[in-house]
Protein backbone atom coordinates (compact mmCIF):
# COMPACT_ATOMS: atom_id res chain seq x y z
CA UNK A 1 0.00 0.00 0.00
CA UNK A 2 1.96 3.53 -0.94
CA UNK A 3 -0.79 6.06 0.30
CA UNK A 4 0.37 6.75 4.09
CA UNK A 5 -2.18 9.61 4.44
CA UNK A 6 -5.83 10.13 2.89
CA UNK A 7 -7.02 13.81 2.99
CA UNK A 8 -10.26 14.42 2.57
CA UNK A 9 -12.92 17.06 1.77
CA UNK A 10 -15.47 17.73 3.78
CA UNK A 11 -19.02 19.36 2.46
CA UNK A 12 -20.24 16.86 0.35
CA UNK A 13 -17.61 14.34 1.09
CA UNK A 14 -17.37 13.08 4.29
CA UNK A 15 -20.40 14.03 5.56
CA UNK A 16 -24.21 15.79 3.71
CA UNK A 17 -24.19 18.93 5.07
CA UNK A 18 -26.18 20.54 2.14
CA UNK A 19 -29.10 20.85 4.65
CA UNK A 20 -27.78 23.11 7.22
CA UNK A 21 -25.68 24.74 4.90
CA UNK A 22 -28.90 25.53 2.96
CA UNK A 23 -30.71 26.51 6.49
CA UNK A 24 -27.94 28.90 6.82
CA UNK A 25 -28.43 30.56 3.69
CA UNK A 26 -31.98 30.86 3.41
CA UNK A 27 -31.76 32.62 6.86
CA UNK A 28 -29.63 35.23 4.94
CA UNK A 29 -32.18 35.16 2.04
CA UNK A 30 -34.85 35.79 4.65
CA UNK A 31 -33.39 38.77 5.87
CA UNK A 32 -32.99 40.07 2.36
CA UNK A 33 -36.70 39.43 2.09
CA UNK A 34 -35.42 36.99 -0.67
CA UNK A 35 -37.23 33.31 -1.78
CA UNK A 36 -35.24 30.81 -0.05
CA UNK A 37 -32.87 28.57 -2.29
CA UNK A 38 -34.10 24.68 -2.99
CA UNK A 39 -31.78 21.30 -2.17
CA UNK A 40 -30.91 20.93 -6.20
CA UNK A 41 -29.77 24.90 -6.25
CA UNK A 42 -27.85 24.66 -2.74
CA UNK A 43 -25.72 21.47 -4.13
CA UNK A 44 -24.67 23.31 -6.92
CA UNK A 45 -23.56 26.14 -5.03
CA UNK A 46 -21.74 25.12 -2.59
CA UNK A 47 -17.48 24.53 -2.57
CA UNK A 48 -16.02 28.10 -2.48
CA UNK A 49 -16.64 28.87 0.68
CA UNK A 50 -19.87 30.57 2.37
CA UNK A 51 -19.08 33.80 1.10
CA UNK A 52 -19.41 32.44 -2.71
CA UNK A 53 -22.67 30.49 -1.86
CA UNK A 54 -24.31 33.69 -0.41
CA UNK A 55 -22.99 35.41 -3.77
CA UNK A 56 -24.59 32.80 -5.47
CA UNK A 57 -27.58 32.34 -3.42
CA UNK A 58 -27.79 36.10 -3.92
CA UNK A 59 -27.63 36.01 -7.56
CA UNK A 60 -30.56 33.49 -7.60
CA UNK A 61 -33.69 35.26 -6.56
CA UNK A 62 -32.70 38.64 -7.55
CA UNK A 63 -30.44 41.56 -7.75
CA UNK A 64 -26.66 41.48 -6.68
CA UNK A 65 -25.46 43.16 -3.63
CA UNK A 66 -22.55 45.21 -3.23
CA UNK A 67 -19.45 44.37 -1.17
CA UNK A 68 -20.18 45.75 2.09
CA UNK A 69 -23.77 44.23 2.07
CA UNK A 70 -22.28 40.80 1.21
CA UNK A 71 -19.62 41.13 3.97
CA UNK A 72 -22.22 41.71 6.45
CA UNK A 73 -24.42 39.07 5.35
CA UNK A 74 -21.33 36.78 5.17
CA UNK A 75 -21.09 37.57 8.85
CA UNK A 76 -24.83 36.79 9.47
CA UNK A 77 -24.73 34.23 7.68
CA UNK A 78 -21.54 32.37 9.83
CA UNK A 79 -23.06 33.48 13.12
CA UNK A 80 -26.36 31.55 12.02
CA UNK A 81 -24.61 28.44 10.89
CA UNK A 82 -22.56 28.30 13.76
CA UNK A 83 -24.94 27.52 15.62
CA UNK A 84 -26.74 24.72 13.39
CA UNK A 85 -23.70 23.26 11.77
CA UNK A 86 -25.32 19.35 12.32
CA UNK A 87 -29.02 19.80 13.01
CA UNK A 88 -29.45 18.18 9.95
CA UNK A 89 -26.26 16.78 8.72
CA UNK A 90 -24.99 13.48 8.05
CA UNK A 91 -22.22 11.37 7.43
CA UNK A 92 -22.33 9.68 3.87
CA UNK A 93 -22.50 6.14 4.12
CA UNK A 94 -19.45 3.90 4.64
CA UNK A 95 -17.32 6.94 5.60
CA UNK A 96 -16.62 5.93 9.09
CA UNK A 97 -16.04 2.19 8.08
CA UNK A 98 -13.03 3.61 5.90
CA UNK A 99 -11.61 5.76 8.65
CA UNK A 100 -11.53 3.32 11.15
CA UNK A 101 -10.09 0.99 8.80
CA UNK A 102 -7.15 3.65 7.29
CA UNK A 103 -6.56 4.18 11.26
CA UNK A 104 -6.25 0.63 12.24
CA UNK A 105 -3.52 0.30 9.06
CA UNK A 106 -1.40 2.81 10.36
CA UNK A 107 -2.82 5.62 7.42
CA UNK A 108 -3.26 8.65 8.28
CA UNK A 109 -6.40 11.04 8.07
CA UNK A 110 -6.97 14.61 7.15
CA UNK A 111 -9.18 17.30 5.96
CA UNK A 112 -8.95 20.27 3.27
CA UNK A 113 -11.99 22.17 2.85
CA UNK A 114 -12.91 25.43 2.23
CA UNK A 115 -15.15 25.42 5.31
CA UNK A 116 -13.95 28.08 8.33
CA UNK A 117 -11.30 25.83 10.37
CA UNK A 118 -13.22 26.17 13.56
CA UNK A 119 -16.86 25.24 12.40
CA UNK A 120 -15.23 22.55 10.76
CA UNK A 121 -13.57 21.46 14.01
CA UNK A 122 -17.18 22.10 15.50
CA UNK A 123 -18.56 19.69 12.90
CA UNK A 124 -16.43 17.11 12.94
CA UNK A 125 -16.55 16.85 16.82
CA UNK A 126 -20.61 16.76 16.47
CA UNK A 127 -20.46 13.76 14.52
CA UNK A 128 -17.87 12.07 16.61
CA UNK A 129 -15.35 12.03 13.46
CA UNK A 130 -12.57 14.21 15.25
CA UNK A 131 -11.12 11.01 16.96
CA UNK A 132 -9.94 10.12 13.09
CA UNK A 133 -9.09 13.18 11.68
CA UNK A 134 -5.17 13.73 12.79
CA UNK A 135 -5.40 17.34 10.72
CA UNK A 136 -8.15 20.26 9.53
CA UNK A 137 -7.07 22.82 7.06
CA UNK A 138 -9.92 25.37 6.15
CA UNK A 139 -9.24 28.38 4.01
CA UNK A 140 -8.45 30.25 7.06
CA UNK A 141 -6.27 28.41 8.78
CA UNK A 142 -3.10 29.82 6.27
CA UNK A 143 -5.06 32.15 5.11
CA UNK A 144 -5.21 30.35 1.37
CA UNK A 145 -8.12 28.53 0.06
CA UNK A 146 -9.09 25.39 -2.39
CA UNK A 147 -7.85 25.18 -5.30
CA UNK A 148 -4.55 26.43 -4.26
CA UNK A 149 -2.42 23.46 -3.41
CA UNK A 150 -0.93 25.41 -0.42
CA UNK A 151 -4.11 24.07 1.87
CA UNK A 152 -3.34 20.72 1.23
CA UNK A 153 0.20 20.93 0.47
CA UNK A 154 -0.43 21.95 5.01
CA UNK A 155 -2.53 18.97 5.61
CA UNK A 156 -0.09 16.22 4.77
CA UNK A 157 2.92 17.98 6.49
CA UNK A 158 0.77 18.39 9.46
CA UNK A 159 0.45 14.48 9.35
CA UNK A 160 4.86 14.12 9.22
CA UNK A 161 3.61 12.75 5.25
CA UNK A 162 5.13 13.67 1.96
CA UNK A 163 2.84 14.90 -0.40
CA UNK A 164 3.72 12.14 -2.96
CA UNK A 165 2.65 9.38 -0.23
CA UNK A 166 -1.13 10.83 -0.27
CA UNK A 167 -3.93 11.24 -2.05
CA UNK A 168 -7.09 13.47 -2.20
CA UNK A 169 -10.82 12.36 -1.76
CA UNK A 170 -13.59 14.97 -2.69
CA UNK A 171 -16.80 15.67 -4.64
CA UNK A 172 -15.83 19.16 -7.33
CA UNK A 173 -14.53 20.29 -9.42
CA UNK A 174 -12.60 22.48 -6.76
CA UNK A 175 -11.08 19.34 -5.11
CA UNK A 176 -9.86 17.81 -8.60
CA UNK A 177 -8.23 21.21 -9.22
CA UNK A 178 -6.48 21.20 -5.88
CA UNK A 179 -4.94 17.90 -6.06
CA UNK A 180 -3.39 18.68 -9.69
CA UNK A 181 -1.57 21.82 -8.15
CA UNK A 182 -0.48 19.78 -5.36
CA UNK A 183 0.35 16.72 -7.76
CA UNK A 184 -1.21 14.01 -6.31
CA UNK A 185 -3.55 11.42 -7.40
CA UNK A 186 -7.46 11.87 -6.96
CA UNK A 187 -10.60 10.13 -6.14
CA UNK A 188 -14.16 11.83 -7.14
CA UNK A 189 -17.25 10.78 -4.86
CA UNK A 190 -20.39 10.72 -7.34
CA UNK A 191 -22.71 11.97 -4.49
CA UNK A 192 -20.93 15.12 -3.76
CA UNK A 193 -22.10 18.34 -4.38
CA UNK A 194 -21.61 19.84 -8.26
CA UNK A 195 -22.90 21.46 -10.90
CA UNK A 196 -21.86 19.24 -13.32
CA UNK A 197 -21.30 15.51 -12.97
CA UNK A 198 -18.17 15.08 -11.59
CA UNK A 199 -16.49 12.82 -13.94
CA UNK A 200 -16.60 15.63 -16.22
CA UNK A 201 -13.74 17.16 -14.06
CA UNK A 202 -10.71 14.57 -14.57
CA UNK A 203 -10.44 12.27 -11.67
CA UNK A 204 -8.39 9.63 -11.53
CA UNK A 205 -10.70 7.57 -9.95
CA UNK A 206 -14.63 8.04 -9.16
CA UNK A 207 -16.17 5.94 -6.68
CA UNK A 208 -20.24 5.88 -5.65
CA UNK A 209 -19.84 4.73 -2.27
CA UNK A 210 -16.84 5.01 0.20
CA UNK A 211 -16.27 0.99 0.10
CA UNK A 212 -15.22 1.25 -3.14
CA UNK A 213 -12.24 3.39 -1.96
CA UNK A 214 -10.16 0.66 -0.01
CA UNK A 215 -9.50 -1.44 -3.27
CA UNK A 216 -8.08 1.86 -4.49
CA UNK A 217 -5.38 2.04 -2.09
CA UNK A 218 -4.37 -1.61 -2.00
CA UNK A 219 -3.95 -0.91 -6.27
CA UNK A 220 -6.44 -3.14 -6.94
CA UNK A 221 -8.42 -0.98 -9.26
CA UNK A 222 -7.21 1.48 -12.22
CA UNK A 223 -7.29 4.92 -12.54
CA UNK A 224 -9.45 6.25 -15.14
CA UNK A 225 -8.50 7.14 -18.84
CA UNK A 226 -7.76 10.42 -19.44
CA UNK A 227 -11.21 12.55 -19.98
CA UNK A 228 -11.61 14.16 -23.57
CA UNK A 229 -11.29 17.87 -23.49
Amino acid sequence: MTARAVIFDLDGTLVDTAPDLMAATNHVLSLLKRRPITMPEVRTFVGRGARVLIERGVAATGDAIDEASLTYYHAEFLRHYEGHTADRSEIFPGAVTLLRRLADSGIKAGVCTNKPEGLSRQLLDALDLSRFIGAVIGPDTIGIAKPDAAPYLEAVRRLDVEPQHSLMVGDSEVDILTARAAGVPVIAVTFGYTAKPVAEYGPDYLVSHFDEIWDILNLKRKPLSPVPA
